[in-house]
């Protein structure tokens, strides 16, 4: 049997959503572009969150780009994250009310899904409704974004081809740079820049189970070199590649459907 899967830990990836739950690691500050969802794993967390610290929670919700340390009494632990330009504002506060109000239920219910996940052998070809159905009950609201920043957001999700620069985006949504980069903006929330840089380090997510060449990958995800890499991923993860890759040997890694499709997977909603 493989390794990966007696370990328990998983990973469902998709451009939308993470659903993690294996080591947690003993991190400095991390900051990353999506909201976070943690749930302690068989023990509780605690927090460091603009300047208060918290312990013995069941439960930690996160906005993006909010600098945090997590730490958990347990080996592993849960986290479901949820890129912010995929969502409504209203449903992302709706869910941060959830976590607030509802922490243990909520943990719970996140605890639920991760063992029936588990108990099914993984779940690839997910969409992103379905596995916001599995993880909170029912999908979160869909974001409806400009058709010009929906093209650059799926030129910046794709690492297939060269990186994709404002200009470049600018250009194919037929705006000026400077027009391009406001209503980019506008639309998701954040600057063009660290919406960019994010979604670098996130896609570093799809490979760290595999033994690679950190210089090779670094060039391949679009860092000019292995320092500005290990210097960026740290700084979204707070831990050093090394230590990430240490940590996920045992990751067993499954993705969503390469097109979304109406199937739903009733039986572990």
């Amino acid at each position: 049997m493989d390794a990966r899967s007696e370990s328990g830990h998983v990973m469902l990836i998709s451009p939308e959503r993470v659903f993690y739950a294996g080591l947690l690691g003993r991190p400095r500050n991390r900051s990353t572009g999506s909201v976070l969802i943690y749930v302690g794993l068989g023990g509780q967390l605690a927090l460091t969150c603009e300047g208060r610290s918290e312990t013995g929670l069941p439960l930690a919700f996160i906005p993006p780009f909010v600098e945090h340390t997590i730490t958990s009494d347990a080996r592993s632990s849960l986290c479901f994250t949820v890129e912010p330009e995929s969502v409504t504002p209203a449903a992302l506060d709706l869910l941060a009310r959830r976590a607030t109000e509802q922490g243990p239920a909520l943990a719970e219910r996140i605890c639920a899904a991760y063992l029936r996940l588990r108990m099914a052998g993984g779940c690839d070809g997910f969409t992103t409704e379905e596995l916001d159905t599995i993880v909170l009950g029912a999908p979160l609201a869909r974001r409806r974004l400009d058709a010009r920043i929906v093209e650059a957001v799926g030129r910046l999700n794709d690492f297939s081809r060269p990186a994709a620069t404002a200009a470049d985006c600018a250009a194919a949504a037929r705006l000026s740079q400077s027009r391009f980069l406001h209503l980019f903006k506008q639309q998701t929330g954040v600057s063009f820049r660290a919406f960019r840089a994010h979604k670098r380090a996130r896609h570093l997510l799809h490979f760290v189970n595999e033994d690679l060449n950190f210089a090779h990958l670094a060039q391949d995800i679009g860092y000019p070199d292995s320092t500005h890499f290990c210097h960026s991923i740290r700084r979204f993860y707070g831990l050093k590649p090394g230590a990430i890759f240490s940590g996920s040997r045992d990751l067993r890694i499954y993705r969503s459907a390469s097109q979304p499709d109406a199937t739903a997977i009733a039986a572990l909603a």
